[in-house]
């Protein structure tokens, strides 16, 4: 299945890193794209909210399988 064009305002889900220590876990969150390249490329600025606060990442890579910490993808359909 082909997934859309990641735009300007579109939500994706971003996946936090968690803390070495294990206090919190890797977590998808709610992201706003605000910056996406031209052509091929698969990174985007994203506005990422998170229960604590709202923090902005810019070149963020995409990741729609291993969906590893600090990578992107798209929201699951339910």
């Amino acid at each position: 299945m082909s997934h859309p064009e990641a735009t300007v305002g579109r939500i994706v889900h971003y996946v936090s890193h968690g803390t070495p220590g294990g206090e919190y876990t890797s977590q998808c969150r709610a992201a706003i794209v605000t910056e996406a390249a031209q052509g091929d490329s698969d990174l985007i600025g994203l506005a990422v909210l998170n229960p604590e606060g709202m923090f902005f990442n810019r070149y963020v890579l995409e990741s729609q399988d291993e969906r590893r910490g600090g990578t992107w993808h798209w929201p699951e359909r339910v």
